[in-house]
């Protein structure tokens, strides 16, 4: 459905799990337990995993902070996209690596839910993707200190607002780890 029409194929999207993003994040253990399912569930069924690390002042190139959890391990010849942009499209080679493996298609997982997560499936969307959210494989930490909703409220108003997403000739859609088809 795509509007990329000459690509056919599904991608797994995981963006920012790293260790000084998830730290102190909504059901971080069960997020990332999540994704692992996913990453093993495209990995056996040859379905490329994409991989997203952001830089900054916080997360500084081979810092502890910087790293992915140790729970999610990269598969050598699976890309890695390094960003400095909520959106994992901008300023980076995302474009490119998803063109060369015929990608239409993306399954998104990741943090921070209303920052990255949510930048890059608009991005993605924008740019004529179909884009799937794993309800319960993005997450963020609390910041209602600073006037936002509990996290859990936050992620629940993404699934919900996306699942509604339109736009000609694209899809959206929410789907939870265990309901999740890299065929579709």
């Amino acid at each position: 459905m795509t509007t990329l029409s000459d690509r056919r194929n599904t991608a797994l999207l995981v963006i920012d799990v790293q260790n000084g993003v998830v730290a102190e994040a909504h059901d971080r253990d069960a997020v990332v337990a999540n994704i692992g399912t996913l990453v093993e569930k495209a990995r056996e069924e040859a379905v490329p995993v994409i991989w997203v690390q952001h830089s900054d002042e916080e997360l500084v190139p081979g810092s502890a902070v910087w790293e992915y959890v140790p729970e999610l391990v990269r598969g050598e010849s699976e890309p890695l996209v390094h960003k400095r942009f909520g959106d994992s499209f901008e300023d980076t080679g995302l474009s490119e690596v998803l063109a060369k493996a015929g990608v239409g298609r993306l399954v998104v997982t990741g943090a921070e839910t209303d920052a990255c997560v949510r930048s890059t499936i608009h991005g993605a969307f924008a740019r004529g993707y179909d884009v799937t959210l794993v309800s319960d494989g993005h997450t963020t930490f609390d910041k209602s200190e600073w006037g936002a909703p509990p996290p859990e409220q936050v992620i629940a108003h993404t699934n919900l607002y996306w699942r509604y997403q339109t736009a000609p000739g694209r899809t959206a859609a929410v789907a939870a780890t265990k309901d999740v088809s890299f065929l579709d």
